[in-house]
């Protein structure tokens, strides 16, 4: 495809925090560390690290189908593409959007790293109130406050109140002391204070919380750190000094128990901040970073998605990114990593700072010996080079004729949970750096679950390898079953059990190209157009419902539907064409050919069908493309290539449809019959229809030859007087009553028996189903879906046992 479509770092993994910590792992086990190892030999390393799974993962695209120009691959530490981010920070720096700040950021203790608020997941869960009580100074009164990280109160350099709180407007200006630590801390009002959650006064800690900072600048308090990086605690924690937070927290309220400061402890729902890659709960922390200011990049941002330059698929995404833009926050965009572009700021002794992305020239830095600056030791965020995928993988900012065909693309495929971190800021940096959006679509695709419903991920073990799928039923087959299971919009639930249908329908489609080409005997078949003057009543019915079906599929695909556009082929493919068409065309008679025509009509249809299936299903299609046309592999010519069907509405006849679909409904009822009784399929039988207009009757003895093949019908006898001939089945569907008899079929007494055993067997799953169901301690316990399982189970058994009881009653009615 002429595109570039093969970005080989989903998500960008092997620019960011999730690459360095492997291999930061992989260097422990050795027995060293990455400070031991120094910068440039663990730069290396990394980067020998992701070279390697690059073509890993290239391979796991190829074999999954992906149609990339492969000489194009790029990553977002490649050259070019450090020029351009270079470029984009120099760019927004001179504008006055970059800017160093002393601020509080999420910070991973476990990587040891800011993160973005969009790179902090919020999780339920159980936690505690702590109300602890502060001493006022010259005062045998207390104050209490409600807490869920106790351990903070160390930092606390200040009580707040609500101005209007009546019960504590006296104490605003007094002084408490801080329990344990000793020290003396105001009493300020502050209208952040919410009077109405836990006792009305709140601890403020500037430094570990990102509201009591505003509270500190607003009160001028101080701010006082008590955590160190890696999450313990440091020296003004006084004898928590090298504890980890938890471990004091412990250790804290021991103390504060001991001493008469806790008060009580209540349940909790903490909604906390975890770290997106290791999952570890996240500290706010006071740090000094680089961030982007982002409101004036925002604005067009969001104007694209309200005037409908940009559309969400679903659409109802549209809102989740809308919610986001319009309270957007400054973007943290420092990582204390070592992997990554890194900032490219330059300082002086005196702190005066340079932006270049190498060492700067004399005359870059007048005054200053370039030798003697030191570069920022930090890197970007990854998504400050995935941000400009669009365009710098098209060479900007240099004018390439790439950036010109390329540049705004149309689709963008990707998942809800980066909007915020991906979408939303291709988007920003294409109407600031391009001057439109970089795409019109955003297909926003589930997130793949296993089948209890729990989305699947390497630490839970949960996962199913691609490669193990596409070695067992191969590619086409775990690419149909993935789209067939998809509901659009939503997320599917997965096993390895899912791919069984998709590789059933692959053998199908299989089984009947062989059946067609095996028919054409080697000769050039017309797959192109049919003739008009050659087509018999089911010829004409598939190609009413092969235009119908290209009409539906195309609008799916408009709509970005692609599960249903799947279903609807997946319907055509097995019911339309296999299952009926096939076997009306086929002889009665072993060994007598099909007619030219209907093969003719067979053929082509074959044709539509793999061109419409091509997106979905690429290797069998284009194996059987090649087949038809009596080409090997070796040839030039690919389905590729082929032009995607048509409906121009020629065909589509509604009333014919509507006849064949009465005609349908009546094979299947007999069938279905015959299969209940155990009837023998080689075995005919006459067939009795009382119909209700006789125009349905004639219908049926119009296509008596029809019913001879396809329900093993001898003799049919239609009216609207028909009398139950004895020893017969019957049947209700609307508009009639069929009666298929039996005698001579089948051994009466032996199916009688054969009923009966079955009844009774499923009788009895069905009694200990029952219990099982009604069981409290049972239902109490089991996991939701072993209980919807079981459930399904009982209402089969009561089907089935409905259904024999219905047969065994016409057999001793007999």
């Amino acid at each position: 495809m002429d595109n570039y479509e093969a970005e080989w770092i989903p998500g960008a993994d092997h620019a960011g925090i999730a690459t360095q910590v492997i291999v930061e792992k992989q260097v422990t086990k050795e027995g060293t560390t990455r400070r031991e190892m120094g910068r440039e030999k663990f730069l290396e390393r990394t980067r020998q690290w992701a070279y390697t799974n690059k073509d890993k993962i290239l391979n796991q695209l190829k074999k999954l189908g992906c149609s990339c120009d492969w000489s194009r691959t790029r990553f977002t530490l490649d050259e070019g593409l450090s020029h351009a981010v270079a470029e984009v920070f120099k760019h927004l720096y001179e504008k006055g959007w970059i800017y160093r700040g002393h601020r509080i950021v999420n910070w991973c203790p476990s990587c040891q790293t800011s993160l973005s608020d969009d790179e902090v997941e919020h999780e339920e869960i159980d936690s505690h109130l702590w109300y602890i009580k502060y001493k006022l100074k010259g005062s045998d009164e207390y104050l209490t406050v409600a807490t869920t990280r106790p351990e903070t109160m160390l930092g606390d350099t200040a009580l707040a109140v609500a101005p209007k709180d009546s019960r504590y407007k006296k104490y605003i200006g007094k002084t408490v002391i801080l329990p344990i630590l000793e020290r003396e801390i105001p009493i300020v009002a502050d209208s952040y204070v919410d009077p109405e959650f836990g006792t009305g006064v709140v601890k403020v800690t500037p430094a570990h919380d990102p509201n009591d900072f505003e509270i500190g600048k607003r009160h001028d308090l101080e701010e006082i750190n008590i955590l160190n990086t890696n999450g313990t605690l440091n020296e003004n924690a006084g004898k928590y000094k090298g504890l980890d937070r938890y471990e004091a927290r412990k250790q804290l309220l021991e103390d504060l128990r001991k001493k008469g400061h806790l008060e009580k402890t209540e349940k909790y729902q903490l909604a906390a901040g975890t770290c997106y890659r290791c999952h570890n709960v996240v500290e706010p922390y006071l740090s000094d970073q680089w961030f982007v200011k982002m409101s004036e990049m925002a604005k067009p941002a969001i104007e694209a998605v309200k005037n409908g330059t940009i559309r969400f698929h679903p659409d109802y995404w549209s809102k989740t990114y809308l919610h986001w833009m319009e309270n957007i926050r400054d973007w943290c965009i420092s990582r204390q990593l070592w992997w990554g572009h890194r900032i490219p700021i330059w300082y002086a002794e005196d702190g005066t700072m340079f932006v270049s992305s190498e060492r700067p020239t004399a005359d870059q830095c007048p005054g200053y010996d370039p030798e003697t600056l030191t570069q920022d030791t930090d890197v970007l965020d990854t998504w400050f080079s995935s941000w400009l995928w669009p365009f710098s993988t098209m060479g900007w900012p240099d004018e390439t004729p790439e950036l010109k065909k390329f540049y705004p693309t149309k689709v963008l495929v990707t998942a809800s949970e980066i909007i915020f971190l991906w979408v939303a800021r291709m988007v920003m940096s294409g109407y600031e750096f391009m001057g439109q959006a970089p795409f019109s679509d955003v297909y926003i695709h589930g997130t793949v679950r296993d089948a209890n419903g729990v989305k699947m991920s390497k630490s839970l073990g949960n996962g199913i390898d691609p490669l193990e799928i596409i070695e067992k039923y191969g590619s086409d087959a775990l690419r149909i079953s993935l789209t067939l299971a998809t509901p659009d919009g939503q997320d599917p639930w997965i096993s390895k059990n899912t791919f069984e249908g998709g590789r059933n329908f692959i053998n199908k489609l299989h089984q009947v190209s062989r059946f067609v080409l095996m028919r054409l005997n080697g000769r050039k078949p017309v797959i192109d157009s049919v003739d008009d003057d050659d087509l018999v009543i089911f010829d004409r019915w598939i190609l009413s419902r092969l235009e119908r079906t290209i009409e539906t599929v195309d609008k799916y695909f408009r709509e970005f539907r692609l599960s249903a556009a799947s279903k609807t082929l997946y319907n055509f493919v097995w019911n339309d064409y296999c299952s009926w068409y096939i076997e009306l065309i086929k002889p009665d008679v072993p060994g007598v050919p099909i007619r030219e025509g209907s093969l003719n009509v067979a053929t082509y249809v074959l044709n539509q069908i793999i061109l419409l299936l091509h997106p979905f299903v690429p290797f069998v299609t284009e194996k059987i493309y090649l087949d038809l046309r009596n080409l090997d592999e070796s040839s030039d010519a690919t389905i590729m290539y082929g032009p995607w069907p048509k409906s121009t509405g020629k065909y589509i006849d509604n009333a014919l449809e509507q006849k064949l679909e009465q005609i349908q409904t009546v094979v299947t009822a007999v069938r279905s019959v015959r299969s209940e009784l155990n009837v023998p399929p080689g075995k005919k039988s006459d067939l009795f229809i009382r119909v209700d207009d006789p125009a349905f009757g004639e219908l049926l003895q119009n296509h008596i030859d029809y019913f001879r093949s396809l329900a093993r019908v001898e003799n049919l006898h239609t009216g609207t007087d028909i009398k139950k001939p004895p020893l017969s089945a019957s049947t209700v569907i609307s508009g009639a009553e069929i009666f298929v008899p039996l005698e001579g079929l089948i051994d009466i007494d032996v199916e009688k028996k054969r009923l009966e055993k079955e009844l009774n067997n499923l009788t009895t799953q069905l009694e200990k189903i029952s219990k099982k169901l009604a069981n409290a301690d049972f239902l109490a316990n089991a996991p939701s879906e072993v209980i919807e399982r079981e459930k399904t189970k009982k209402a089969d058994y009561q089907q089935r046992i409905e259904k024999i009881n219905k047969n065994l009653e016409q057999i001793l009615g007999w």
